[in-house]
């Protein structure tokens, strides 16, 4: 892949796999950081990377990023801390804090899923090929994520 290329790539699929990467991990300097990273491992594999499929190689990659970030903050985040988020959740009932609360109900790959479909309008192959799983398990945790949301904002309704 040529420099050019790389630098088409880079404009085409910046916003996307930022979106989709804040999505996941719900922190706009991390998002940054890992939507840069996806592009640097993107450039050390130029010569190994299909052009046709970098935008599918982006999303792996930044799913991946995405899960190793999670896993890492897992580790350092306290009880105390995960209440503070929850109360100030609940303080706030925009519709962009009801998305993120119903996105933190989810699995990460229920996450990944119903952000790539959804989102950012990925056919059932192309999330199996992004994800490294079966067409049939896209279905299944797309199936999943969009019945535990309805539950959630069911729930929501008899609240507010």
């Amino acid at each position: 892949m040529q420099a050019s290329t790389y630098n088409h790539i880079v404009k085409a699929n910046t916003e996307s796999i930022y979106r989709f990467v804040l999505k996941m991990i719900s922190d706009s300097d991390g998002a940054k950081d890992l939507t840069q990273d996806a592009f640097i491992k993107l450039w050390e594999e130029r010569n190994h990377v299909n052009e046709l499929k970098a935008k599918a190689w982006l999303f792996t990659t930044a799913y991946r990023l995405s899960l190793a970030y999670l896993k890492n903050k897992k580790r350092f985040l306290s009880e105390e801390l995960i209440q503070d988020i929850e109360v100030t959740m609940n303080e706030t009932p925009d519709i962009n804090g009801i998305i993120s609360q119903s996105l933190l109900l989810l699995s990460e790959m229920q996450k990944s899923v119903l952000l790539l479909k959804d989102y950012e309008g990925y056919q059932y192959n192309e999330i199996a090929d992004i994800l490294d799983i079966s067409d049939d398990s896209v279905k299944v945790h797309l199936f999943r994520a969009r019945k535990k949301i309805k539950e959630h904002l069911k729930d929501l309704r008899l609240v507010i």
